[in-house]
């Protein structure tokens, strides 16, 4: 699910990663940690988790 909302966030909303983060006062090593752990990772040129 946090994949999901992530990846729709970026795609509808924000430019970046940081963007986002900074716009919810989320952390980002723990959105990345979370679903690097099943097996995505951020690509900034997509601004998306693949």
């Amino acid at each position: 699910m946090l994949l999901s909302v992530i990846n729709t966030k970026l795609r509808d909303k924000y430019p970046t990663l940081d963007a986002l983060c900074d716009d919810l006062g989320a952390d980002r090593e723990e959105i990345t940690r979370s679903l690097r752990s099943i097996g995505y990772e951020y690509d900034p040129s997509l601004n998306r988790f693949i």
